[in-house]
């Protein structure tokens, strides 16, 4: 698997993630990133280490820090609401209005039936996520997500309980593509894709990466037409 590097220097690396690869090794076997930090090495006698997460289906930016120091400064410059995140999500279904911020408390549940989930509830951790339309096609929606917290699943749930439609193909949120139409390119896995990363540094610029628009975002018709994400923070 080739995988793009989009950022890189003494302390840090951006990938571009590809959809479909755990960050960590799934429970059942199968392919995780571990299996290419030899790779990413790159000449560095110690392999990189992901600093924040992206869920398997996501693809896009993601944040390797090359050293233990590197990687405890860049954790906490996410912790501390630093780190500008952009990602481009399809909507399954379309959008009357065309911004806005939905700010939830969202909490986990579980159950045999339907496992680990997240749900807003009152007492829950709050979470916020500034929004835009973008695009219409097919009857979908891609939609700019700028998440101000990190959430687990926040975009994924923002999107079901603050916006009323699921991604498309999230198969916890939504409803999946079954693909049964040879024709149908919808794919089948969470639209979701980090888009854009900005990390500052204290004394050095900032990290700062763009992820290309994913071929099956392509095939759906959608182009990112928007800015890059701003070089300044």
């Amino acid at each position: 698997m080739n995988i793009p590097i989009l950022f890189e220097d003494g302390e840090a690396l951006v990938i571009d993630k590809p959809a479909g690869l755990s960050i960590d090794r799934p429970r059942k076997g199968g392919r995780a990133l571990e299996d290419h930090y030899e790779d990413l090495k790159l000449g560095f006698q110690r392999p990189p280490a992901a600093v924040h997460r992206l869920d398997t289906d996501t693809s896009g930016c993601l944040l390797l820090a090359r050293n233990p120091k590197a990687h405890k400064r860049f954790a906490k410059a996410f912790e501390d609401r630093l780190v500008i995140k952009r990602y481009l999500g399809i909507i399954a279904g379309e959008l009357a209005e065309e911004e806005g911020t939905i700010e939830l408390a969202l909490s986990k549940i579980s159950s045999a039936e339907k496992g680990w989930r997240m749900i807003a509830a009152k007492k829950g951790k709050p979470s916020v996520t500034h929004w835009r339309r973008i695009d219409v096609q097919g009857g979908n929606t891609l939609v700019e997500f700028r998440p101000e917290t990190g959430r687990t699943h926040q975009i994924r749930i923002h999107a079901e309980a603050g916006l009323g439609k699921a991604l498309l193909n999230d198969p916890v949120y939504g409803a999946v593509s079954t693909e049964e139409d040879p024709a149908d390119k919808r794919g089948t896995r969470t639209m979701l894709h980090a888009a854009g990363l900005i990390v500052p540094r204290d004394g050095k610029p900032p990290i700062t990466a763009t992820a290309p628009m994913p071929a099956d975002f392509l095939r759906l018709g959608f182009t990112d037409l928007e800015e890059p994400v701003p070089a300044d923070v």
